[in-house]
């Protein structure tokens, strides 16, 4: 250890390779999202959409029943907005309700709803307490159930799953004062002793930490022999001695989040409590991730409809120069752009929710794409409905109401979409895990041309193998059923908006982007991974395509299967003439963009060459450190950990 914070210090190379070891390498099942980069469109693979057994969607309707009676006479939003605290009484009535084990099979307790039903659940819950929708999610999409389920021992799962399902809450720890996105600089340390390990360190962010009873520690075993060492997972019990929840954090929005920081000063944790093997832990967050992020979009989800209805019902009473304004176009346009978003939206979670539930695909692209693009785009309509909404916008709901208007919460809701952009891997992050699986296949059969250990007869030999993967992959790229104008016509009907020609557009545009992504790498090869500016567009341009072929299918589903097939193809249809524009934007910018000049004018700054840009203002921050100190040792703050019994 060394430095002010005792973090590792490693170099750039030596984080790159701690993230790819810790990368599910394998593709085992097909991926939608996966061969829409590579410039097939597998229609097939999500059409006809697929939908929950009967049975499974029976048990769902009757959960979310009960949950919106429970929200709706014993949750408050505001309250808990005004005091930044959810009441125990909430969180015991959610605990009685089964809530805290939704996802928690039955046989430990636990209601065994599909993801379909547990998105649709805190969608709800959401849209009445975005706080108490991160509390629930918090526990179970990256809390200690989700890897549990995927990697824990019977014996483990008979201990804790129970507890898990009715009584007690857990948090997710990995996150540290100076470790953010690069775990390869994790300091927290678990050191065998005996048969059990000793951790010691700092943990930051901890959502739902200061009220946990049982969390999910990532801590790093220091090799020796016997033991593998390298980043680990652990059960702790929040009550253990050398555990202090030092304080609670309070930020701009999710006002009722009981997240802290935690310390950990000689915990003793019984090697029974470790997850997997040493060095597995990474992997095993990053696994639990491929479905625990599906939770964050399903509110945004929420967020949308709310929006939608708020819009709605405002801008046809709020009159100007004569007229309802949502009859002034430039009103109007913002409200087609929450409708048709809302509609994609909804129809991304539930294709990957549908399809992680049915696990014949690998849907770990899939489900990153829905928390990026649902973040992104919430946040965008929620901005819209504050426009919409003007003055009475940017005012709170309390001072609303206290003047004797309705109280719309329309910033609170701005407020607290923000993190969503930040949450599970910020939007920046997230651009670099898709793109990495995105060029995957590129970088399989280029992996040792632009390695530069590499000898030239390790490249000469990886040159004649790329050379055999481009010939075959290359010439499907030039034509395909885009070019049909007869294709896809089973989204073609009488009365109906014309959906084929979007789904001809996607194949079309799918290949166009598996030849942009071959050019950028034939011409950047080894520092194609540095061209971040480039690869979070493409990651648009594939999160654009999904959604459209998503909002399609969804479209033809609802035509079939109800009484809005026509409203639903109206969306759709809108929905992808408003896609189109921004892909076709994107693609524009892949080369005509000022990412280089944009890298030397930081330099500029960095350099202090406009510091003078900086003059005539005065700098409000308080004093202290940038970051704060996590030197491990024994705490000397008050323990504010409270557990809800």
């Amino acid at each position: 250890m060394s430095g002010p914070h005792h973090e590792p210090k490693v170099s750039e190379r030596e984080a790159r390779q701690v993230a790819e070891a810790a990368r599910q390498q394998d593709w085992h099942k097909p991926s939608f999202a996966k061969e829409l980069f590579l410039g097939r469109f597998r229609l097939d693979l999500v059409h006809p959409h697929p939908m929950p057994p009967a049975e499974d969607a029976q048990r769902g309707e009757e959960f979310l029943a009960k949950l919106r009676d429970f929200c709706e006479t014993k949750i408050d939003g505001a309250l808990i907005e005004r005091e930044a605290r959810i009441p125990d009484a909430v969180v015991d009535g959610l605990k009685e309700l089964g809530a805290l084990g939704m996802k928690i099979d039955t046989k430990y307790g636990g209601l065994g709803l599909t993801q379909v039903y547990y998105n649709k659940a805190l969608a709800l819950v959401g849209s009445v307490s975005p706080a108490v929708g991160a509390l629930l999610s918090a526990h179970q999409s990256i809390g200690l159930p989700q890897p549990l389920k995927q990697f824990g021992t019977p014996e483990q799962k008979e201990t804790y799953l129970p507890r898990l399902a009715r009584t007690d809450l857990s948090a997710f720890l990995l996150t540290e004062p100076d470790v953010g996105s690069d775990p390869a600089r994790l300091a927290t340390t678990a050191v065998p002793d005996g048969d059990a390990y000793v951790i010691d360190g700092v943990k930051l962010w901890t959502t739902n930490g200061v009220v946990a009873d049982l969390m999910v520690v990532m801590a790093r075993v220091p090799r020796s022999e016997g033991h593998k060492g390298g980043i680990t997972a652990f059960i702790v019990e929040a009550g253990s001695e050398g555990v202090t929840v030092e304080h609670r954090n309070a930020f701009m929005g999710l006002r009722g989040l009981e997240n802290g920081v935690t310390r950990f000063h000689r915990v003793r944790v019984p090697a029974a409590n470790r997850i997997g093997p040493e060095g597995a832990g990474l992997k095993i967050a990053l696994t639990t991730l491929n479905t625990g992020r599906l939770s964050l979009p399903a509110m945004c989800v929420g967020a949308g409809k709310w929006c939608l209805k708020i819009a709605r019902e405002w801008s046809s009473v709020r009159e100007q120069w004569g007229k309802p304004v949502a009859r002034h176009e430039a009103v109007g346009a913002k409200i087609s752009f929450i409708a048709a978003t809302t509609f994609a939206l909804e129809a991304v979670v539930d294709l990957a929710s549908q399809m992680a539930d049915e696990d014949r695909n690998d849907i770990r692209i899939e489900a990153a794409l829905a928390k990026l693009y649902g973040s992104e785009m919430a946040w965008l309509i929620a901005d819209e409905l504050v426009q919409i909404r003007g003055g009475r916008g940017y005012e709170t709901a309390e001072s609303l109401a206290a003047r004797g208007e309705r109280a719309v919460p329309a910033e609170q809701l701005l407020r607290d979409l923000r993190i969503n952009r930040i949450f599970e891997g910020s939007t920046e992050i997230m651009h670099l895990l898709i793109a990495r699986e995105a060029v995957d296949a590129h970088l399989a059969v280029a992996g040792d041309i632009i390695d530069p250990d590499k000898t030239l007869g390790d490249k000469a030999r990886a040159g004649a193998q790329a050379g055999v993967f481009y010939a075959r992959w290359l010439p499907k790229l030039v034509t395909g059923p885009g070019r049909l104008p007869g294709a896809y016509g089973e989204f073609r009907h009488t009365g109906h908006a014309d959906l084929s020609t979007h789904l001809r557009y996607v194949e079309r545009t799918s290949r166009k982007l598996a030849r942009s992504t071959f050019y950028a790498m034939s011409r950047w090869q080894g520092r194609m991974e540095t061209k971040q500016g480039f690869l979070g567009r493409v990651v648009d341009i594939g999160a654009e395509l999904f959604a459209m072929s998503a909002a399609c299918v969804r479209a033809e589903l609802l035509r079939t299967t109800g009484d809005d097939g026509r409203a639903a193809y109206e969306l759709a249809d809108a929905f992808c003439r408003q896609s189109r524009l921004r892909v076709e934007e994107l693609f524009g910018r892949l080369w005509a963009n000022t990412d280089d000049l944009d890298g030397r004018i930081v330099k500029g700054v960095l350099a202090g060459r406009y510091t003078w840009l900086e003059e005539g203002v005065l700098d409000p921050s308080g004093d202290g450190p940038w970051i704060a100190d996590a030197t491990p040792g024994p705490s000397t703050r008050e323990n504010v950990h409270r557990p809800i019994r």
